[in-house]
């Protein structure tokens, strides 16, 4: 591959941009956890640079060397990581498992298996960080029980697969948004909504020791609790839910309130999420103040980001633009 073209994500994000080896180690183990960081090649190539933000649970990161480096971490323990070389190569190993990363092939090391990586010139990665707590709360929440073993994910990632495509693009949106700050990254529970579509795309898309049980299918729920779960819903549209928050509830798993819902009610609870949270909208610009009111905010309040999908949405339910409610036509 050759270099990448065009501004670097996260510029306005920046950490450091040095050419000296023992800062550049130091300010990266500042964001991610100490580590062995030496030269492999022409050492007049350091260019070591880091742009970096937090929203929410989710880190996003921009890194690059410039230089071919040696970079061994050890075990990560306390984060998972998606590293996604934007140009270049890189040599990945992790526990018992080895790939050479490319555009086209992300890396997600485990926390609880070694890693040792050579990455080389001309390699700079977007690399998104999860704390572990977080990904093993989801997983226990999809399961509907506490892991008895470590999770443990395939090293490559296929970014040329649909749910990879669709992961790498809520990546760049929560870029884009950090770019921006008075957006999407304004809005709490937004940010949460797009987390919580990482992280069950991660785990129920990126092959692992748990993916089996993940997919495997479940009794459906029964119509009471499928009731009980809808009054949870709108009792808590408000926040910012997820399938196993809401099957945690109703003491079912996430799996077994998905076939329940898709049997007796033909959606997902998710897509019941949504359109409770479209008639909220609905009530919030029909009584708003056009002067003080927008329709954005509004949507994206109500965990809407996208507002193109979010206008089509409105108009196929209500047969008319979000902006006319608020006009009051």
């Amino acid at each position: 591959m050759g270099e990448m073209r065009g501004p670097v994500p996260l510029g306005n994000r920046p950490v450091f941009d040095t050419a000296d080896l023992d800062e550049a180690r130091e300010l990266v183990a500042r964001v991610f956890c100490p580590h062995r960081l030496e030269l492999a090649g022409d050492a007049s190539r350091l260019a070591a640079r880091l742009n970096s933000v937090r929203l929410g649970s989710v880190r996003v990161n921009y890194l690059d060397y410039g230089a071919d480096v040696h970079i061994e971490p050890g075990e990560l323990e306390s984060f998972f990581l998606v590293q996604i070389p934007l140009a270049g190569r890189s040599l990945i190993r992790c526990g018992g498992q080895e790939i050479v990363s490319t555009p086209d092939l992300a890396s997600l090391p485990s926390p609880s298996e070694h890693l040792d990586m050579r990455w080389g010139a001309g390699c700079p990665q977007l690399i998104v960080k999860f704390d572990r707590p977080v990904v093993e709360d989801a997983l226990e929440r999809m399961l509907g029980e506490r892991p008895a073993h470590p999770l443990v994910f395939d090293l490559g990632v296929d970014m040329t697969a649909g749910w990879a495509r669709a992961w790498k693009a809520m990546a760049d949106l929560i870029v884009r948004e950090a770019e921006h700050g008075d957006g999407l990254a304004a809005q709490p529970l937004a940010i949460a909504h797009l987390e919580n579509a990482m992280l069950s795309s991660l785990l129920t898309g990126q092959p692992s020791n748990y993916l089996e049980r993940l997919t495997a299918p479940r009794p459906p729920a029964l119509p009471k609790v499928v009731r009980w779960a809808m009054r949870y819903i709108d009792d808590h549209a408000h926040l910012p839910l997820t399938t196993d928050d809401v099957a945690r509830a109703v003491a079912v798993s996430g799996r077994s309130l998905q076939e329940g819902f898709r049997r007796h009610l033909g959606l997902t609870p998710m897509t019941y999420l949504r359109d409770v949270r479209l008639g909220r909208v609905h009530d919030e610009l029909a009584a708003g103040d056009p002067a003080r009111c927008t329709v954005t905010n509004v949507a994206a309040h109500w965990g809407f980001p996208h507002q193109g999908r979010f206008a089509a949405l409105y108009r196929a339910r209500y047969g008319q633009a979000p902006s006319q409610t608020l006009r009051g036509n």
